[in-house]
């Protein structure tokens, strides 16, 4: 009797021993799946707090802190889409701000890298942004990347993203590797927003008209810059071109009145004096234009043509 109560007692115990144990298991699962998703939904939170981080110095303008940042995320994170979008917007902010022409190549090349790294992601198909700004970047990188410029340039216009500067920037992108109807096409564009025109675009467009032969149309584009811009340097330079033009029709007087406008309002050019010579050597009155020349080589002893005119 003593025998089986023990035999009971130890059925019991057993009993009550599996009982703990599974308990023990089943209670070791459910912790570790709660302390798992408390760990996801913490990486969550931090993920959500460093995004909001960095969009909030973004918008304070600080984008080399931005690129710093969003560059050491990376290294963890190398093909997060947020990261790589907005590391590639903010080397390109720091490279078009950089007085040094080899630390703007640097900044626009990272720009490039990141922004075509992020291209592979999904969210990049409707993305006008990155195409946007990466088109601007190989506009950046000059003429010999002029194709890809246009490329991204045109499928972001594609994809309808609102940037007023999209049509100039793909004028100049067409006229750097010849195909000028295309940027008189995008310039013509520029206009349509009614808001005044930048020097820029109307040399740019007036360049085009001028390569296509068309000097009646670059002229008037060259005049209204010389009507309306505050920028000496830019009256100055349409002033030239529009000699060319004159020079081209043979109207010699208009040629040179352009020359003397602009020693008589930016002081003395050399480039004008030079310029000045060789019109008056087209008129035979090689005396003046020595006197020309001479004074080119005065006003700058490195000018190749006057020294080349002057036989120096």
């Amino acid at each position: 009797m003593n025998k089986d109560k023990s035999w009971s007692q130890y059925g019991r115990h057993i009993y009550l021993l599996k009982r703990i144990r599974t308990f023990g298991i089943v209670f070791f699962s459910v912790l570790v799946i709660a302390v798992s998703v408390l760990i996801v939904i913490q990486l969550k939170n931090n993920t959500t707090n460093e995004r909001r981080e960095l969009l909030r110095i973004w918008n304070e303008g600080d984008y080399e802190q931005v690129y710093e940042i969003s560059k050491a995320f990376l290294t963890e994170n190398p093909v997060d889409y947020f990261l790589l979008t907005i590391n590639g917007f903010s080397a390109y902010q720091l490279g078009i701000s950089q007085i040094n022409n080899q630390n703007t190549v640097s900044y626009i090349d990272e720009s490039i890298f990141s922004l075509r790294k992020a291209l592979i992601q999904k969210e990049a198909a409707k993305d006008g942004r990155v195409f946007y700004v990466l088109g601007k970047a190989y506009g950046y990188k000059g003429a010999e990347y002029s194709d890809l410029a246009v490329k991204y340039l045109e499928l972001a216009n594609n994809l309808s993203y609102e940037a007023k500067d999209i049509p100039e920037y793909l004028g100049l992108s067409y006229a750097a590797y010849g195909d000028y109807r295309k940027s008189v096409q995008a310039f013509t564009q520029a206009f349509v927003s009614g808001v005044m025109p930048s020097d820029n675009l109307l040399l740019s467009i007036s360049r085009s008209y001028m390569a296509m032969e068309d000097y009646n149309m670059a002229q008037s584009y060259l005049l209204r810059c010389i009507e309306y811009s505050a920028d000496s340097k830019s009256v100055v330079l349409s002033r030239f071109m529009l000699a060319e033009i004159y020079l081209i029709f043979n109207e010699l007087e208009n040629a040179e009145k352009q020359y003397l406008t602009i020693l008589e309002t930016s002081g003395d050019n050399a480039e004008a004096r030079f310029q000045l010579g060789e019109l008056y050597s087209l008129k035979g009155d090689t005396t003046r234009a020595r006197s020309e020349w001479r004074m080119a080589y005065r006003q700058d002893p490195a000018h190749a043509k006057a020294r080349a005119r002057l036989n120096i």
